[in-house]
């Protein structure tokens, strides 16, 4: 009887996998104040947010878990308890039938002021405000989530979205304003202005060749390469139609941040035209980065 009851109770717990497997690190390089411990538990703390929280009614097996990097490091201390970070965030989606593992997002959100108090626990800010360190990493864990949804089916994302959002526009305004959260930011790459770019009619497309680029593409690369690549092609042919109707677009410059590299490997042993096609769509998409597709020009 008591394996009996041992059984379904790890059942249960594996239908009630967690979505997440988030490799977190803190990091405070220039401080000397506060002591270290602070951070450790800070590391453990966000840790156990991301990988232990509940984030959908979906059920998922261990290998199937979201991957992905967190680093914050810390770069001042305005008291012992409140602190400027900056964020690396970053999450991988494993190619079908192969090793490989294809960077779905790379980016730096930087100069948060964030509070921290050790053993006041994290919360899932999907319903209202708490405090903005729980925003930013529920809001990132659904980033996190559309991001890898949308690569498995069209639109799929969107539910993740919509919750992200939501997290944002419930971030009160002494809060929203220059931090990222605020519609007016400076910054393109903002987290409020890539929200408007995921629900944008004008990106729609651009979201469906994000799909076509891993299920259609990477994920039959293995099985037919050359057929692969014409319709990775065709997807970043889409992206750039996308991107000369709305230029300089959150959306396409983090596509572009963590495809970059990807891209030039997989387009290296082509042939000398779609080289060129490849070269020519790329450095409209990611002008800064221009130099990073020389090899295929």
């Amino acid at each position: 009887m008591r394996l009996i009851i041992l059984f379904i109770v790890l059942s249960g717990l594996q239908l009630q996998a967690q979505e997440l497997n988030i490799n977190v690190k803190v990091t405070a390089p220039r401080l000397k104040t506060v002591d270290p411990k602070v951070f450790q538990s800070m590391e453990r703390d966000i840790n156990e947010f991301l990988n232990n929280t509940k984030w959908t009614e979906d059920e998922f097996e261990e290998w199937e878990k979201i991957e992905g990097t967190i680093n914050a490091t810390i770069t001042e201390e305005t008291s012992p308890t409140s602190f400027r970070v900056d964020f690396f965030v970053q999450s991988i989606r494993p190619v079908f039938n192969s090793n490989y593992k294809s960077q779905v997002l790379n980016l730096v959100d930087g100069g948060l002021n964030l509070n921290y108090f050790e053993n006041q626990p994290i919360q899932n800010n999907f319903n209202g405000y708490t405090d903005e360190l729980s925003s930013f990493l529920t809001f990132y864990a659904y980033v996190l989530l559309g991001l890898d949804y949308d690569t498995y089916e069209p639109f799929g994302g969107d539910p993740h979205f919509e919750i992200a959002r939501t997290v944002m526009n419930n971030i009160p305004p002494s809060i929203a304003t220059d931090t990222g959260w605020d519609e007016r930011a400076s910054k393109s790459t903002s987290r409020s202005n890539f929200i408007q770019n995921i629900f944008d009619p004008r990106i729609r497309p651009f979201r469906e060749s994000v799909y076509e680029y891993h299920l259609k593409a990477m994920d039959t690369m293995h099985s037919d390469p050359e057929r692969a690549k014409a319709v990775l092609l065709g997807a970043l042919t889409t992206m750039q139609q996308v991107n000369a109707s709305y230029l300089n677009s959150a959306v396409v410059q983090y596509f572009c941040s963590a495809k970059r590299d990807e891209i030039v490997e997989i387009f290296k042993a082509s042939s000398r035209g779609q080289q060129s096609k490849v070269y020519d769509i790329m450095v409209k998409l990611n002008p800064a980065q221009a130099s990073s597709y020389s090899s295929l020009k």
